[in-house]
C-alpha cells in the first residue's frame, strides 16, 4: 500500500474512532495429500453472527498487515498458497457504512476507495495462488475481496450474497465493477450489480453463485472448509484444472450494458446516479484494463459518497434495519398479553390474506366469519390453496401443511368462533356504520381481554370504538396490500386505547415480522394521507388542463417505482376516490375530490390506461370522460406544485403529532409504499431539493442526517 494512501487511510480511521474492528488471524496448516504448507486468513470482528464482519479503515489496515506477513512467507517459499475465509455464518458484508456516514471531504472518501483497492489487489499479485472460501454471508466488499483471489469456493448454505451498492446509492468500488464482468461476462455482471440491486436488493444463494461462475466449486455447509481445503490441495497439486468460459468482448458486452441502462431507466428514471456510474465502469471494463477500472471505481465511489443519494440510501437502510426494530412510542413489551387464537371478521380477499399471515407466523387457531357459508368456504379455501402452494414450492413439508390447514376454520356464528379468541381483526367494508356494528357484535361474544383490531385504511379508530363498553381495547392495525409482501403495519392508538392493548398489538406485529409504526388516530394515518395529497395534486393539474402525460412525467425525476396513475390502478380508483372523500371531509381546504376520478369510477374503469401494446396508453374511453380546464403546466411546474403540497402536508402531520418524527414518515413510505431507498423516503428529498424550506421555513432533518455532514 502506498505511503500516501496509508496516510489517508489512517486519517479516515481517526475520523471513525467507534469502528467495530475486524481482526485478521493468520494460521498455518498442512494441506491434505501432501500439497504443502498453507496460510489461512480468517476475518473476524470477535462478535457472533448477528454482528456481521465489516471493513472500516482500521480493518483494512489489519488485512493489509496480514498480507504483509503471508507475502513474505510466499516469497520465501514457506507456503504454497493463501486462503481467506470468515467467522461462522459470515464471510464479510463490505464497507462499514457507519464510517461512510461520517466522511465530510472528497479526499477522505477517495481514501476509502483507494485503501480497499490497494489492500485487496495485493491478493492477486502474490507469489502463490490465493483462494477465497465464501463460508457465509458475503456482500459488497466481502464479495470483492474474493474476486481479487485466484480461486473461489462457496457454501451451499449461503442465503445472502450480493453486490448491493447500487441499491444504496454507491457502486461496487473495490473491484466489483471491473473484475466481475471480466470473470463471468458483462450480462451476468449486469444482473448481479444492477438488476438484483434495483429489485429491492435481491440476494443470491450459494448454488446461484456457483452457477453464475463467481465461485469455481461449491460444497455443503457442514464440512465446507474441509472440502474446500481438499479441493485446494487438488488444484495446487495439478490434479484439478479450473475451466472458465471465454468472455465475449464483442457485441454481447455492449448489449449487456444497454440492457443495464434499460433496467436503470425503468427503475429510477435517471433520477439516481449510482446505476449509471456503475454501468459506465462496466462498459469501460470491456478492454480488460483493470487498473483503469479501479481508478474509475475510486472516483465514482468518492463522488457518490459526497452526494445526497448515498446519504439518503444509508439513512433509509438504518431506518429499516434499526428504527423499525425499536418503534418510537411503543409501550413496554412486558405489558403484552399472549395471543393463542385469532378471529378474522370477513372472508374476502384481504381478510383471507390476513388469516393466512396470522396462521403462518403465529401458528395458532384462526377462525373466519362472514355473512354466509359460501363466503366463509371461499375464504378458508383460499388459505388452504396458498398453503398447498407453499408445500409445492418446498417451503413447508406435508406435515406442516396438514397442521396449518387444520388450524384454520370458518363459522357463521361469531359466538362460536370468538368466545375464546385473544385477538380479533375486522376486514369488512370501509364504512363507519358497518364497522361499528361489527365491533358491537364482536364485543358481545368476545372475552374481556380480547383485542379488537381494525384494518381500516382511513377511518377514525376513536369513533369506531365510541359506542363500545370497552373502547380501550380497540386498536388500528392497518396492513398494506399485498399483505405478504409489504412490510408496513400502521398501529393506530385511539383516544381510549390502553397500553396493554397497544403492547399486545406491537407484540403480534413482531411475530408477524412486520415493520410496526405507532400512528396517531388522524384521518388516513400516514401513507394514505401523503399519497392522497400527492395523487390529489396530480389529479388537480390534470383537471385544470395539463395533459395526463405531462402530469405523469412531472414527477418522474423522483424515480418512483411506478407512475401516479399506474399506482392508482394498483390501489383501485374506487378506493382512491373513497380515501380522497374521507380526507376532503376532514381537510376540505387541501384535499379535493376530482370530478374526473369520480367519472372514471362511475364508468367502472379499472384505471386510466390500457396495455394493448404492452406499454401503458391512455384509455380512449377514459380520455373521452375527462373534462379539463385550460391551465397547462410544464413538467417542472407540476413537480414543484406536487412536492410543495407534500412538504406542506408532512409539516402539518408532524405538527399534529401523527408520528413521533420525520424518520417515521420515511419509514412508512419506504415499507408501505415502496418509496425508493435512494430518496431516503421523502423528507431527505424535500430537504435536498429546497421544498421543505420554501414551504415550511425549515428542513425536516438536521444537518448530517441523510446528508453530508456540515
Amino acid at each position: 500500500m502506498s505511503t500516501t494512501t496509508a496516510e489517508l487511510l489512517k486519517g479516515a480511521a481517526e475520523l471513525f474512532p467507534d469502528e467495530v474492528v475486524t481482526q485478521t488471524h493468520v494460521r498455518h496448516l498442512a494441506l491434505p495429500g501432501g500439497a504443502g504448507n498453507f496460510a489461512l486468513i480468517t476475518l473476524d470482528n470477535g462478535l457472533d453472527h448477528t454482528k456481521p464482519t465489516t471493513f472500516g479503515p482500521q480493518s483494512l489496515a489489519n488485512l493489509n498487515a496480514a498480507i504483509d506477513q503471508v507475502e513474505k512467507e510466499a516469497a520465501e517459499g514457506s507456503i504454497v498458497g493463501i486462503g481467506i475465509t470468515g467467522k461462522p455464518f459470515i464471510f464479510a458484508v463490505g464497507a462499514d457504512l457507519k464510517g461512510v456516514e461520517l466522511l465530510g471531504r472528497h479526499e477522505d472518501a477517495l481514501a476509502i476507495g483507494k485503501g480497499g483497492h490497494d489492500v485487496f489487489r495485493r491478493l492477486s499479485h502474490l507469489a502463490v495462488p490465493t483462494f477465497a472460501y465464501y463460508n457465509g454471508a458475503a456482500m459488497g466488499g466481502g464479495v470483492e475481496v474474493g474476486l481479487h483471489c485466484s480461486y473461489r469456493t462457496v457454501s451451499t448454505s449461503i442465503a445472502a450474497f450480493s453486490l448491493p451498492e447500487v441499491f444504496l446509492g454507491l457502486v461496487p468500488g473495490w473491484g466489483g465493477c471491473a473484475l466481475l464482468p471480466n470473470l463471468i461476462g458483462a450480462d451476468k455482471a449486469v444482473s448481479v450489480i444492477i438488476e438484483n440491486s434495483l429489485n429491492q436488493n435481491r440476494q443470491l444463494k450459494g448454488k446461484q453463485v456457483f452457477e453464475l461462475g463467481i465461485a469455481d466449486a461449491i460444497f455443503e455447509g457442514a464440512d465446507f472448509l474441509e472440502q474446500s481445503l481438499l479441493w485446494t490441495s487438488a488444484v495446487l497439486r495439478g490434479e484439478l484444472q479450473v475451466q472458465r468460459p471465454e468472455i465475449d468482448r464483442g457485441e454481447a458486452w455492449d448489449a449487456a450494458v444497454a440492457r443495464g441502462r434499460f433496467i436503470a431507466d425503468s427503475k429510477v428514471h435517471g433520477a439516481a446516479p449510482a446505476a449509471y456510474r456503475a454501468l459506465d465502469i462496466i462498459a469501460a471494463a470491456k478492454s480488460g484494463d483493470l487498473s483503469a477500472g479501479f481508478d474509475a471505481e475510486d472516483q465514482a465511489l468518492a463522488d457518490l459518497i459526497m452526494g445526497g443519494e448515498l446519504r439518503s440510501g444509508i439513512y433509509a437502510f438504518n431506518l429499516v434495519q434499526k428504527r423499525a426494530k425499536r418503534p418510537a412510542g411503543a409501550p413496554d413489551k412486558n405489558l403484552a398479553r399472549p395471543v393463542t387464537k385469532v378471529g378474522v371478521v370477513g372472508a374476502g380477499l384481504m381478510a383471507s390474506q390476513l388469516a393466512l399471515l396470522f396462521l403462518r407466523r403465529l401458528e395458532v387457531p384462526v377462525v373466519l366469519t362472514d355473512i354466509d357459508q359460501e363466503r366463509i368456504d371461499k375464504g378458508v379455501g383460499y388459505v388452504h390453496t396458498e398453503i398447498e402452494k407453499l408445500r409445492g414450492k418446498g417451503r413447508i413439508n406435508q406435515d406442516k401443511a396438514n397442521r396449518l390447514k387444520a388450524l384454520v376454520t370458518g363459522v357463521l356464528d361469531k359466538a362460536d368462533g370468538f368466545a375464546d379468541a385473544d385477538f380479533i381483526i375486522e376486514a369488512v367494508f370501509e364504512e363507519m356504520s358497518v364497522k361499528q356494528q361489527v365491533f358491537a357484535e364482536v364485543e358481545a361474544v368476545a372475552p374481556a381481554h380480547a383485542i379488537l383490531a381494525t384494518n381500516t385504511s382511513s377511518l377514525s379508530i376513536s369513533e369506531m370504538a365510541s359506542k363500545l363498553q370497552h373502547p380501550e381495547r380497540v386498536v388500528g392495525f392497518h396492513f398494506f396490500n399485498p399483505v405478504a409482501i409489504l412490510p408496513l403495519l400502521e398501529i393506530v392508538r385511539g383516544e381510549k386505547t390502553d397500553d396493554a392493548s397497544l403492547a399486545t398489538a406491537f407484540g403480534v406485529a413482531r411475530k408477524l415480522k412486520k415493520t410496526a409504526v405507532l400512528v396517531k388516530d388522524a384521518p388516513a394515518f400516514v401513507v394514505n394521507r401523503i399519497l392522497t395529497r400527492f395523487m390529489g395534486e396530480i389529479q388537480n393539474v390534470i383537471d385544470e388542463g395539463t395533459p395526463v402525460a405531462v402530469a405523469e412525467k412531472g414527477v418522474e425525476p423522483l424515480g418512483l417505482p411506478m407512475s401516479p396513475l399506474v399506482l392508482l390502478e394498483l390501489v383501485g380508483p374506487a378506493i382512491g376516490l373513497h380515501v380522497s372523500e374521507t380526507l376532503n371531509r376532514a381537510f376540505p381546504d387541501r384535499f379535493t375530490v376530482s370530478p374526473n376520478l369520480a367519472a372514471v369510477v362511475k364508468a367502472g374503469k379499472r384505471g386510466f390506461y390500457v396495455y394493448d401494446s404492452g406499454a401503458p396508453v391512455l384509455d380512449p374511453e377514459v380520455a373521452a370522460l375527462l373534462k379539463q380546464g385550460d391551465v397547462v403546466l410544464t413538467e417542472e411546474q407540476v413537480r414543484t406544485r406536487v412536492m410543495d403540497a407534500v412538504a406542506q402536508e408532512i409539516g402539518l402531520m408532524l405538527d399534529e403529532g401523527v408520528v413521533a418524527e420525520a424518520q417515521d414518515i420515511d419509514l412508512c413510505l419506504i415499507t408501505g409504499a415502496g418509496w425508493p431507498f435512494h430518496l431516503g423516503g421523502i423528507t431527505p428529498y424535500l430537504d435536498r431539493e429546497g421544498f421543505s424550506e420554501r414551504v415550511n421555513g425549515k428542513k425536516f432533518l438536521a444537518a448530517g442526517v441523510a446528508s453530508v455532514p456540515a
